[in-house]
């Protein structure tokens, strides 16, 4: 671990001498990059840092232990030996959850989708459920919400819903929302008061910059149509609506949401590289993913992660098996609690993995 450790403070200190750098300075995405790389290095090597400087007075602290003291001075230090011991321990647990390697897409916003499955209008209903639940999460944290497309139904639910979740973080904890969520409860059509089980998939991808993943012009195929509303009758007859599809991959994204056919694009274009760049880094890190699985699933979005027992107020995720009596606080956007569980789980085991290859 210390080897490592050395390597993270080397290369920080690297980072410094580069970034002073006038060619560096000049050169922005180099400074871009260096920067991201030295900030994210930044709490390691100060925690490390202060791990070493711990570690030098316990040593000293030592030495004059077997120094010739009087009774009081030998017990004031015993004290301090015993509280540089403390500080040891906790800074060295502080270092190995540090070293777990990091998502690289942590930091970035996040762009999810929402799509009713099994379960027709009850399933559409359920999805405009998640989505409130995603915004008031949203604002708590005080991320903006953007709708880049939707596919509302009569009864107020959504077929599909396309939005951003734009601030810092924000994929670092929705991107465990990935897969289908289960919905147990009495639909408000449901005279006979029966439970109805339905289900809704997320999809969550970090939104992806420019500089990250180059796509081509020559690459894209752009198609244009007339929107469409509720039920697919047309709400004008302006060939606003959008699909761009990327040739590569075959990846398609069509919007309608505005008005314009430039903004449709735009909104299109944002979620196509969003879509490309995902399939990318779910093909370089494969390796990765399979350790996930263990952890706290595959992130696969067909399966099955949470169910919603709107009858007994009970949110399980299956993941973790993790049984929560507060459906009516979670679906208000209180999520901190499944998913700070999700967060734990998967660092024990990204730890033991540490552990056994040191």
């Amino acid at each position: 671990m210390f080897d490592r450790l050395q390597a993270v403070e080397d290369r920080y200190d690297r980072l410094n001498e580069l970034l002073s750098d006038p060619e560096i300075v000049n050169d922005l995405d180099k400074l871009r990059s260096y920067s991201k790389e030295q900030s994210d290095l930044q709490d390691t090597v100060e925690v490390y840092r202060e791990y070493k400087d711990v570690y030098t007075q316990y040593n000293n602290a030592k030495e004059m232990q077997d120094e010739p003291l009087d009774d009081e001075m030998k017990e004031l230090v015993k004290m301090e030996i015993d509280e540089l011991e403390d500080r040891i321990e906790s800074l060295e647990e502080q270092l190995k959850v540090l070293l777990i390697p990091k998502d690289p897409n942590d930091n970035k916003s996040v762009i999810m989708e929402i799509r009713g499955a099994a379960g027709g209008d009850e399933a559409a209903l359920f999805a405009g459920s998640l989505y409130r639940m995603y915004t008031r999460f949203a604002e708590m944290n005080h991320w903006k919400v953007e709708v880049i497309d939707s596919s509302p139904t009569e009864l107020g639910g959504f077929k599909e819903i396309i939005f951003m979740i734009d601030g810092k973080g924000a994929y670092s904890k929705l991107k465990y929302e990935n897969g289908a969520h289960r919905v147990q409860r009495v639909p408000e059509t449901e005279s006979g008061g029966r439970t109805h089980t339905s289900t809704a998939t997320v999809a969550c991808l970090p939104e992806a910059e420019e500089v990250e993943i180059e796509i081509h012009d020559k690459d894209i195929r752009t198609d244009t149509f007339a929107s469409s509303g509720p039920g697919g009758q047309s709400v004008n007859t302006t060939m606003s609506a959008v699909r761009l599809t990327h040739l590569p991959t075959g990846t398609t994204v069509s919007i309608q949401d505005e008005k314009s056919q430039i903004k449709n694009k735009e909104k299109a274009m944002k979620v196509l590289r969003a879509r490309v760049y995902d399939k990318f880094m779910q093909e370089v890190q494969a390796e990765y993913d399979e350790k996930r699985k263990t952890a706290v699933g595959s992130g696969d979005r067909s399966e099955r992660i949470r169910t919603y027992n709107f009858p007994q107020n009970r949110v399980t995720d299956h993941r973790i098996g993790l049984t929560i009596q507060k459906l009516d606080q979670i679906i208000e956007g209180k999520l901190d609690e499944v998913i700070d569980a999700l967060i734990i789980e998967e660092q024990a085991h990204r730890l033991e993995s540490l552990d056994r290859n040191d």
